[in-house]
Parts: C-alpha cells; structure tokens; sequence
C-alpha cells in the first residue's frame, strides 16, 4: 500500500474509534511535523503503520492529562513514546516551568515502564536517514525477539546485532570476539545462526564467506 491511502486509513481508523478531547486532540495536534515523521522516518522502514496510535494520551504523577505524539504498542508489551519535537515550539518557546516538566514527565514515563523516543523536526525533515538508523538501532533489540521463520533469538545474538548496527559496516568474526572476548569458533557459529534464521546476510570475499550485513528490518517480525 502506498503511504499516503496508508496514511488515511491510519487516521480514519484512529479518528473513528475515539470520542471527546481525544478526538478533538488528534483532529488538532496531528499536524505536519507527525505526518512527515510517518513519511521520512517510519513507513519507509517497516511500510506499515500497525500498533502505532498518534497522539496517545497519558498521565503524570499528578493525573494530568497528556499526548504523546505517537505511541508505539506491539504485541510483546513493550510502551515506546515518540515525541517530534520543533525547536522553536520545544525549546525556544519554553520558559523554566515548562522546561522542568517536560524533564520531569519524560522521568516519570520512564519509571511507568515507557522508553521515551525525541526526534528533532529538523532531522526528519532533512536528515530522515539518520532518524531512520537511530530508530532501528533502538527497536532491533525489542522487537527481534524472533527470525524471520519464528525461531527466537538468543540474548548473544541480540547484542550481535546491536553491535552490527553500531559498526555500520559488515560484521566479521574477528569484531565479535574483539568486542564479546569469545572465541572465533563460537562467533562464527552465532554469526552463522543468524544468518540461517534470516538476520544476517553473508558477504563473499576470498574463498567464501568473511562477513555479514545486516538485513532489512521487515515490519511484520514478531509484531
């Protein structure tokens, strides 16, 4: 599906299923800074826009009522907050009080088990790819709980992954016993399971395979 019927199906079905100020807040605050996030950042990575709900409401410590400008709630249970934040409504606009509560309401979302996500306008307007990296980079070790054909990962190859996205290059034996302080039999054998359950590529170099890349993240992996 192309973004834009994505797009309106998305908010139609938001829009419909609400009542109140929580309809008015998403027909009022899901503007064009939310719609270009979904365009540059997250539709090109997963082309689906399931479990994220724009403008979620939540509350603080004293049960004030709050939006999120999206939130991110796949099955596993895991709470993602993504704020897209302008600076001049966000930061230059904001006197001391308002400073202090956005710290103070992002720590509080932290402790109810939220792991809160800040995206600069300027960066999804300009610079999405950089957005997009920083995003995967996150979401990998939550939402690869399994392969691509249902086997589940183990904890050493989620940091392996963590690690291939932090390299930004292939990923050879010999980086994941540097960094893990293994043994290269048992890198090569981690780096092997992943590739047969459909996480790493192998590259060809030489007499056979000496690296590995990482895959596509699809949108539809244990969702």
């Amino acid at each position: 599906m192309e973004f834009e019927q994505a797009h309106i199906s998305f908010l139609e079905l938001h829009t419909n299923d609400r009542t109140g100020e929580r309809r008015g807040r998403l027909v009022r605050g899901h503007n064009y800074a939310e719609k270009l996030f979904l365009q540059n950042v997250w539709y090109p990575l997963f082309e689906s826009l399931e479990n994220l709900h724009p403008e979620y409401e939540v509350y603080d410590w004293n049960r004030k009522s709050q939006f999120l400008d999206f939130a991110f709630l796949p099955p596993n249970g895991t709470r993602f907050g993504i704020e897209c934040d302008g600076y001049q409504s966000h930061v230059k606009d904001m006197d001391r009080e308002k400073f202090s509560y956005a710290l103070n309401r992002d720590m509080f979302l932290t402790g109810m088990g939220w792991k809160m996500l800040h995206f600069s306008f300027d960066d999804i307007q300009q610079r999405p790819e950089v957005c997009t990296m920083l995003l995967q980079l996150v979401l990998v070790p939550y939402l690869a709980r399994k392969s691509a054909g249902g086997e589940r990962l183990l904890p050493e190859e989620k940091e392996i992954l963590r690690l291939a996205w932090q390299m930004g290059k292939p990923l050879r034996p010999k980086d994941v016993t540097d960094y893990f302080q293994m043994n290269f039999r048992t890198a090569r054998k981690l780096l092997v399971s992943l590739s047969n359950k459909g996480m790493l590529v192998p590259v060809a170099g030489g007499k056979g395979v000496r690296s590995y890349e990482l895959k596509p993240m699809q949108h539809d992996q244990d969702w």
